[in-house]
């Protein structure tokens, strides 16, 4: 019997995998596919991430350096309002790959992870869960003790439970071009119903883009147009959904959700890298699988940690819907060089981003200047 069968392998399930394998459980991750594809999201995440990541493998990950955005109320053309930093605000990175090394620390660290296994079904009993896969058309089954359901927004493993579903799910569209760009700012349009559009460079591998609204908000041909503004000729289109709004509870009889499964995403930008992750490292501080009253305290920690941020970020992404006059008054009123932390949103209030505000009001500040980029030719590396 296993301590704890992972279902889905993507960054949070396999950094559970691995801290619940260096922790000396018996762990197996089912994966339905094979990691990492297809692709469905975004590679565009803070630079905190290479403290989850194997040393070394930064230099292979990376394709590029973000250091800033430019917030438009309209199309390309339209004014721009730069948020930006002196150092890297973001890293963009290869996520098929990402995905793949996080999968390889996690059988490094001794998880037994199988790809090409679908969950079929979970079965919780008084002292232990039975889940049931197929693979190359055989049913296989699996007994342990606790089921982590880390399978994406249209979980499995969650439905099986019972548990609730998030707050609302978006449907995320990208495509990609691939010309390089080793520009150092992202582009956000905030010309979408209740979220926005994006474009980011990525260096030598192209660029992408990206629309997220809710299902219905005619998103394929809000997407189209925005490629059609940019004059892009995308060659790769993938679309998911994007989990937004944790629900009331992410625990079970012997079953928990960790990452997009649980809505551990940012609403602001609906990201979950790093807050899967984190959460996954809540789970394997605090559970323990023969004591299956524990998962209380793993959602306890993961709210600690996590709770207000998500609130505060779903304050911001309030402000997408204001009308454009105002939008307009507070990116004018804001713009300039920043000390926020993008997974972050009480860092608004800390004392490096008040400063930089406060200097951005002086008279003789540079912010609101309309070319704020590093003058190295824009090349981030």
């Amino acid at each position: 019997m296993y301590d704890f069968v992972v279902v889905g392998v993507g960054p949070a399930g396999a950094r559970l995998a691995r801290r619940t394998a260096e922790a000396g459980y018996d762990v197996l991750a089912l994966e339905k596919g094979t990691v990492g594809t297809p692709l469905a999201c975004s590679g565009h995440v803070s630079t905190d991430l290479w403290e989850y990541v194997p040393e070394g493998r930064e230099t292979d990950l990376r394709q590029n350096r973000v250091y800033g955005a430019n917030f438009h109320l309209g199309g390309p053309d339209s004014r721009a309002y730069p948020f930006y930093k002196s150092e890297a605000v973001s890293n963009v990175v290869d996520r098929v790959a990402l995905d793949r090394t996080l999968a390889d620390a996690a059988r490094a660290a001794g998880a037994d992870v199988r790809e090409g296994h679908t969950v079929t079904g979970v079965d919780v009993g008084d002292d232990h869960a039975t889940v049931t896969a197929r693979t190359d058309g055989e049913t296989i089954t699996f007994e342990t003790r606790l089921v982590a359901g880390c399978d994406g927004p249209v979980s499995r493993v969650r439905r099986e439970a019972g548990l609730p579903d998030p707050t609302e799910t978006l449907h995320g569209v990208l495509a990609f071009e691939d010309t390089p760009d080793h520009g150092d700012f992202v582009d956000v349009h905030l010309t979408v119903p209740r979220f926005f559009a994006w474009r980011i460079p990525r260096g030598d591998a192209g660029v992408e883009y990206g629309l997220a609204a809710p299902p219905g908000a005619d998103v394929t041909e809000r997407f189209e147009r925005l490629t059609d503004a940019y004059g892009a000729e995308t060659t790769r289109r993938c679309s998911g959904g994007i989990p937004v709004g944790p629900p009331d509870t992410v625990t079970g009889d012997r079953v928990f959700l960790v990452g997009d499964a649980a809505a551990q995403t940012k609403p602001f930008t609906g990201g979950g890298i790093l807050y899967g992750m984190t959460a996954a490292d809540c789970a394997a501080e605090t559970v323990d699988p023969d004591d299956p009253a524990t998962l209380a305290a793993y959602e306890r920690a993961w709210r600690a940690e996590l709770g207000r941020e998500i609130r505060l970020g779903g304050l911001i992404r309030r402000a997408y819907s204001l009308p454009d006059p105002v939008q307009r008054l507070g990116l004018g009123a804001l713009d300039g060089e920043i000390g926020v932390h993008m997974d972050r949103p009480t860092s608004f209030f800390s004392a490096t981003h008040l400063r930089a505000l406060a200097g951005g009001l002086l008279p003789w500040s540079g912010r609101g200047d309309p070319d704020p980029q590093r003058t190295d030719g824009g090349q981030s590396e």
